[in-house]
């Protein structure tokens, strides 16, 4: 944890608090830290892997980590989109990281989640857990973020960095590994105290709470992110952004949608009503940002621990004039925002995604990952029904970024550094 004196902006010195067990004021992160644990090991306990019944009810109980990735989820539960569809709807459950979210979802704790796009495949093809996407939490919403002293301007400015990353299997590791080696740079693996030639990069896991104070205290060069963490590393760390993924890979997805394979072959009606709702809350969220980023906050209706000021940021601050240097942002003529809410899984990035990751550095046994079959992928891992269903029924194709109205289920990948 980082000390004081490390951050500049004295309106961020609320955001310390005196650690009795180190005897100093420590980086809390505006509560940030109760996310934890993002980057957990993910494991199945064996007993959830067997002999599972679902609940009797249709009760519909969400499980989500507390960041903007799950904002379709919560607004439809704030807005009462899950009641306008004849259901029940539990509160939200806060879980402060992935491996106790992978947990909850396989112990049918919980029946609606959002995952990392890449824990699904895992867990349907290295676990043979029955798990089915159906739809996207949301699009963009991430990036890099570089220490204010670091001198870096450019991507092929990070030989000899050190970078943390959330997670090996995330859409963050993946953009990052080819944007280095696009500058010439050669990421590697290794024990942070382990000398570096001048053309690696050294990759570590950090929950993504500890990044920005690790940055203010010079711990790490550079972090690679979900929001609002990004925005909390430039407002209370004195990072600068050095690019948005969404920049670099247009309209990516990072979370998705994950339900039961027994809801969305046995539930049909179920389904299609829960899907309906969170296809609302993504419209509502993506034509709402503001209302929503404090809607969601801890200042609102307290679905995240962070305050007001940080998720609006997160959600809003995109513009030439904001991120002219570094220059964040080379491609304004896309027309994304920071982040933004999209629900249709296209075909066309699942692929993008698993082909990637094939010739991504991970850590770990990855044969699972080599024998996929990534046209199979598409159509066993992702149910399109409802999700289209939805957007058919709300209009949602005219009201999200990144659709072709010629063929709205379809798109290309445009992924330039």
């Amino acid at each position: 944890m980082c000390q004081l004196c490390d951050v500049d902006n004295k309106s961020s010195r609320e955001d310390y608090v005196l650690n009795p067990v180190t005897g100093r004021r420590e980086f809390i992160l505006d509560s940030l830290a109760v996310a934890g644990g993002l980057a957990a090991a993910m494991s199945l306990p064996s007993q959830a892997l067997a002999n599972m019944e679902m609940p009797e009810d249709e009760v519909v109980r969400i499980g989500y980590l507390p960041i903007t990735d799950a904002s379709a989820l919560l607004v439809a539960h704030a807005m009462g989109y899950f009641e306008d569809e004849g259901l029940k709807a539990e509160r939200p459950t806060l879980i402060r990281g992935w491996s106790p979210l992978i947990e909850g979802f396989a112990s049918k704790k919980f029946n609606l989640v959002h995952f990392l796009k890449p824990i699904p495949i895992w867990m349907r093809y290295n676990n043979n857990f029955p798990i089915k996407i159906t739809g996207w939490a949301h699009t963009n919403g991430s990036g890099l973020v570089v220490g204010k002293d670091s001198g870096v301007e450019d991507f092929s400015q990070l030989g000899g960095k050190q970078i943390a990353v959330p997670f090996w299997y995330s859409m963050h590791n993946i953009v990052l590994q080819m944007a280095l080696k696009n500058a010439g740079l050669e990421p590697v693996i290794q024990d942070q105290q382990d000398p570096l030639k001048p053309n690696q990069v050294n990759l570590q896991i950090m929950p993504p709470p500890d990044m920005p104070p690790a940055l203010a205290a010079r711990k790490i060069d550079a972090f690679i992110v979900a929001e609002p963490f990004n925005a909390a590393g430039e407002m209370l760390a004195g990072g600068k952004m050095l690019r948005f993924t969404g920049d670099i890979w247009k309209n990516h997805p990072c979370c998705v949608i994950c339900m039961h394979d027994d809801d969305v072959d046995k539930k049909k009606i179920w389904s299609q009503k829960v899907m309906n709702a969170v296809v609302r809350g993504a419209i509502y969220a993506q034509e709402n940002k503001e209302e929503v980023a404090h809607m969601l906050s801890r200042d609102g209706k307290r679905y995240l621990p962070m305050k007001a000021k940080v998720v609006l940021k997160a959600m809003t601050d995109y513009s030439d004039e904001n991120y002219a240097k570094p220059d964040a942002i080379h491609h304004p003529e896309w027309g994304i925002g920071r982040i933004d809410f999209n629900p249709y899984p296209y075909p066309s990035a699942t692929k993008f995604i698993i082909d990637q990751l094939k010739d991504t550095l991970v850590t770990g046994d990855t044969t699972f990952l080599k024998d996929l079959d990534t046209d199979f992928v598409v159509n066993d891992l992702v149910n399109y029904e409802y999700v289209k269903n939805a957007m058919d029924k709300f209009d949602a194709w005219e009201k999200v970024p990144g659709v072709n109205p010629e063929d709205p289920t379809h798109r290309e990948e445009v992924f330039v550094l």
